[in-house]
């Protein structure tokens, strides 16, 4: 990828209230948080918040050197105004001033690529994601691909990616055009690997980059204990997962690391990785978050659960 990101990148979908309300002032000082701790990578979409994250995001940045940080955005869901009560039913705690629409058309995405700068206030992005086409992909393979290739020839986009839960799709990306990058969610993480067998070793050999996030599979490998009522795919985790997300916790415990620890620094041991992105609602989660990812984590400690079947044996480790 012609585009450099930090190794740890900034998700911003929590400073779009994901979930529940922050404060503008919790908000920047998550991104402040990252800043300091060398975080240059950030991430965004006009989904997250209803565009909320754009727009916290562009302020929190302004008046740092642009040419020091790279911002990534997503097409695919169009924001148009909207007059519903009550808060946003798709996961914001943000007022339903505007609703989604998806549209992975060529006129969209420029339409999408035009609010997002604006909402951001600046007059590029470094990376447009091609965001969520799970069952739209003739639209996004024939318009909204084809509309970033032309707006990446004119410098308006530095690099053209394609964002989903799935690995299958984002392979077929990889062999039929010409993209630079995958973000990959879930489907690449300490739990579980099913990436590994061709998509990865496919990204490397064509040289796209692959920025891993959701690493903590919604929430089941985010703490040292892992609950029983823990999350995974945004949904109750099966007990099954559970079990095996607690005897990984036990086996990083015996090698003196958190579960977290060994979950956010996992997936960069793949040559085809270039960065995680963990989404940080407030500075004290970010500066915790930092603090996982440069934790020092043993060889002995991915060895072992190699050998207990709790990791592929071909995956390679950091």
């Amino acid at each position: 990828m012609k585009v450099a990101v930090s190794r740890l990148g900034f998700g911003a979908a929590p400073i779009g209230n994901l979930y529940r309300e922050v404060s503008d002032e919790v908000a920047f000082g998550a991104v402040e948080a990252a800043w300091q701790t060398g975080v240059r990578y950030f991430d965004t979409a006009p989904h997250y918040g209803l565009g909320l994250s754009e727009r916290r995001l562009g302020v929190a940045l302004a008046g740092r050197p642009r040419d020091e940080y790279v911002i990534s955005t997503k097409v695919g869901r169009l924001l148009e105004p909207f007059d519903g009560e009550g808060l946003d039913d798709e996961g914001f705690a943000v007022p339903r001033h505007f609703r989604r629409v998806r549209d992975y058309s060529a006129d969209g995405v420029r339409r999408s690529i035009e609010s997002s700068l604006e909402r951001l206030d600046t007059d590029r992005v470094e990376i447009v994601y091609i965001h969520d086409p799970d069952d739209h992909w003739d639209v996004a393979f024939g318009e909204a691909y084809p509309a970033l290739e032309d707006l990446r020839s004119q410098g308006v986009v530095g690099a053209i990616g394609v964002g989903m839960n799935q690995w299958e799709m984002p392979e077929r990306f990889v062999r039929e055009t010409d993209i630079d990058v995958v973000m990959l969610a879930g489907r690449y993480t300490l739990l579980e690997q099913p990436s590994l067998v061709s998509f990865l070793p496919l990204c490397a050999e064509r040289g796209v980059s692959v920025v891993a996030c959701g690493v903590f599979n919604s929430g089941l490998l985010s703490k040292p204990e892992v609950p029983s009522d823990a999350r995974y795919n945004y949904e109750t985790a099966p007990p099954e997962l559970v079990t095996r997300a607690r005897s990984i916790a036990e086996v990083c415990e015996r090698h003196g690391v958190t579960l977290p620890q060994a979950a956010i620094q996992f997936p960069l041991g793949h040559p085809a990785v270039v960065s995680v992105v963990i989404g940080s609602r407030t500075a004290e989660q970010m500066t915790a978050n930092a603090a996982n990812f440069s934790a020092s984590i043993p060889a002995g400690l991915w060895n072992e659960l190699k050998a207990l079947n709790l990791l592929d044996p071909e995956v390679p480790t950091p």
